[in-house]
Parts: structure tokens; sequence; C-alpha cells
């Protein structure tokens, strides 16, 4: 048997990278955030080192420092994936698409036309919107999380009915005989819940790998419940490697339960990185774009640690009276890295730049550092692969893909070669063409 290797994706988000201040690098157009041609140049990257799948996150709304930093998003993942689909050949390309805003039939269009446009490398986020923002921006208030995640199971399983709808031999386009589809295997799905319906069919025919996968994003139980029945990816958030496999242990119980095999869920934890010549070189990057949120984010260092820090005294190291006293916070999972990297003797200012606070596991420095964090994590069975997010995608992704890449593989923990060319096949995930039969009833 083949060694298990990892899978890896990565975050493709507004343009410039996920550093704070990412967009005023000297390598980076200002303009990167309606540049499609951009985010087409950053996919090309991360297919270049083979990397499985991108991954767009959506928010649609904007509630952030406007004056000085950009969305965090897209300008519509739909439109920005038929952008980067267009010029790509392998990568999969995997967007959020909310269940509580959008009705299911324009959800099935959308994913399974950009599914045919890739020839099979689409994976739809099926996710619940969870912000009053959100909410107002489509004149609602925001639903219960029962009823929010009551409407996603109908939503998921009607777009998936919708996705069927159209058989599988249904398309015949024969020019000789007039005869464009076998109207008989195109038919209305007539079905109706409580929140959502569709009379169908949709009118689109199967990609090569059938239909879209389905992704998750979440860790409550709620959403460990429509990830184990109908998730093939997990993109998730973890700051230790028991965390991780305890999240990774929670999802494929929830499969199994839910009549799956658990090895046709993957969990994804995220990973921030800042690729560099030495942690020095990668902390003054930082420091450089990011450090004028560091006077504020002080504050927010000492409540973790359980001290009262001065603003004024970022160049300084944590006293030994200080170090003495620290206690991680016991509601916060990333006081224990941010309290040992303070007593290596880093100043606070340096102790941020490490990205303590960021809201991933933050790797700064040479690639090797990187490497040795995703096989630690994998080794361990905490996680089936990553989803990575670097700091400036303009250099970012180049010196992820130059540098932490060769390392993996060389260590057999990455394949050299795509050798399928869906998105299904890059994650293992079974054959499935309409509702999975065996949640059927």
């Amino acid at each position: 048997m083949a060694a298990r290797q990892m899978i890896i994706g990565m975050h493709l988000g507004n343009g410039y990278g996920n550093l704070p201040g990412a967009w005023r690098a000297p390598s980076v157009d200002p303009q990167s955030y309606t540049s499609f041609d951009a985010k087409v140049r950053h996919a090309q990257a991360a297919e270049r080192g083979k990397l499985q799948f991108l991954f767009l996150p959506d928010g649609p709304t904007h509630v952030g420092d406007l004056a000085n930093e950009p969305p965090h998003f897209n300008l519509d993942v739909m439109v920005t994936l038929a952008a980067v689909a267009r010029e790509t050949k392998r990568i999969g390309l995997v967007a959020t698409g909310s269940t509580t805003f959008n009705e299911p039939f324009n959800l099935a269009r959308q994913f399974k036309a950009l599914d045919v446009m890739s020839h099979g490398r689409t994976g739809w986020n099926a996710v619940t919107s969870s912000g009053e923002d959100v909410a107002a921006n489509y004149g609602r208030r925001l639903p219960s999380s029962a009823d929010r995640y009551a409407r996603a199971h109908e939503t998921v399983q009607l777009v998936q009915t919708l996705w069927g709808s159209w058989g599988k031999d249904a398309w015949v386009h024969d020019q000789a005989s007039g005869r464009f589809a076998n109207a008989e295997q195109v038919a209305p799905v007539n079905m109706s819940g409580k929140f959502v319906a569709s009379r169908g069919p949709l009118y689109i025919p199967p990609s090569e790998q059938g239909q879209p996968v389905l992704f998750h994003a979440g860790g409550s139980p709620n959403a460990l419940e429509l990830a184990g029945r109908f998730a093939s990816g997990v993109i998730g958030a973890a700051f230790t490697i028991d965390d991780a496999r305890t999240q990774r242990a929670a999802f494929r119980a929830s499969a199994e339960r839910a009549g799956r095999n658990p090895d046709e869920i993957k969990f994804f934890a995220g990973l921030m990185t800042t690729i560099a010549n030495s942690r020095r070189e990668g902390l003054d990057r930082r420091i450089t774009l990011s450090g004028r949120t560091f006077t504020q984010r002080a504050s927010y260092l000492g409540q973790m640690l359980g001290l009262r820090l001065d603003p004024a005294r970022l160049d300084e190291p944590l006293s030994p009276e200080q170090l003495a006293g620290a206690r991680p916070s016991p509601g916060d999972p990333r006081s224990v890295q941010a309290l040992k990297i303070a007593r290596e003797g880093w100043t606070l200012r340096d102790v941020l730049a490490h990205g303590v606070i960021d809201y991933h596991p933050v790797i700064v420095g040479p690639a090797v550092h990187a490497a040795d964090h995703m096989q630690e994590w994998f080794e361990a069975g905490a996680v089936d692969g990553f989803w990575v997010s670097p700091d400036i995608y303009e250099d970012g992704v180049d010196a992820f893909v130059e540098g932490v890449v060769p390392i993996l593989q060389a260590r057999g923990l990455f394949h050299r070669e795509y050798d399928g060319a869906t998105l299904r096949h890059h994650l293992g995930a079974p054959t499935q063409y309409g509702i999975d039969p065996r949640l059927a009833l």
C-alpha cells in the first residue's frame, strides 16, 4: 500500500494576503483587490506546487477598519473562481456559499455550472451565516442556530437532488438525429421542506466528477452533524495537536454515525505562513507591514497572559517578575504558545510579530520550520492536511511552493504530481451523483 500523504489547500482571499498591511508591501500592486489577473496568478502559483485545492471564504459584509485595510474577501467568490477555472487545469476550486440567505436552486445552478466549466474541480463550502450584520444586508434578522442548521440540512439535500435531476446519460447531443437530450432522464424533483423548496429540474449535465464536492467549516455540535452527513472536507481551526486530533476524531465519528466510512471525511487545519531565510527576517517583514496594529494588540496579549502590559514598552521583553506571574488564559488556546514565545526572551513587538494572537498557528522563518510543523501534526493523526494562508500572496505563495513543498515531497509526505484531474479524486472522495443513497431515507 502507498504511504498516506497529506492534502494541502491554499486560502485565496482579497488579492493581497492574510497579514494586516499586506496591501502596502512593495511587491504588491495596491489595486490587486479588484484584479482578477492577480487572483489567477496566485492560483497558478499554487497549482505549480501541486496543491490540491484553493479555498475561498466569503462574508457579504464589512465591519472592519476600511480606512486602513481592505475587506478580507473576494469581490465575488464565484466570479473569481470562474476566472481561475479558465486559467488552471488541475487544482480544486472550493467556494463558500451560505445556506441561510441563498436559495437552493441558485446555489445548485452556480456551483454545478462552475463544476462543468472547471471539468470537475469544484467544491461547495456549505455553511450557515452567523452575523447580524450579514443578515441586515439581506433585510433580515439572523435566525436561531437550530433554524439555521435545519435549513442547512434541507438546503444541502435539495441542492444535491437538483444536481442529480439531469440524469448521468441524459445529454445525447446527437446532431445527426437531432436528439439533444433524453427527456425521460431529466425530471423535476418537487421537493419541499419547512424552509426550502424547488420544483426543478436543474438543466445542467454532470461534470467529469459528477457533481461538486461538499465542504463545511465549523466546530459546533450542529456543524459536526452537518459535516458528518454530507461533507468530504472540513475547514478547521486548531492551535494544538491534541485539539486538532480531537476535532478530527469527532468529525470521523459523526460520519460513521451517518452510515459513512470515516475515511470519506478529511480534516484540514489552518496554517499561516511567513517564509523567510531566518526568523528575524520574517519577524521584520511582519513588523514592517502590520506593526501599527501592535499597540492595540498588546492589550489583548496582556489579557491572554493575565498581565497588564504597557504599549509604550513594546521594544522590551517581559521582565522576570512578569514571566513568573504570567498565566495562560484557559479560555484562549493561543495563550500557551504566546507564553512560550515570550519566555524565549523576545521583545513584546517580536512576540506579537510571531502571530500569537492570529486566528491560526503561524510559522515565521525558514521553510523547514513549516514543513516540520506540518509533518508533526500529520504523523500524529491530527489532520489529513492543511489549508495554508500566506502572509502576502504576491511572493508568499511562491515561497511556500518553492520552499516548503519540496521538503514535504522529499520526506514522502506530499505528492510530486497530480495523478487525477478532479477535486473528488484529489480528496479520495467516493463517486456521488445526486443525494447520497445511504442518506436518502
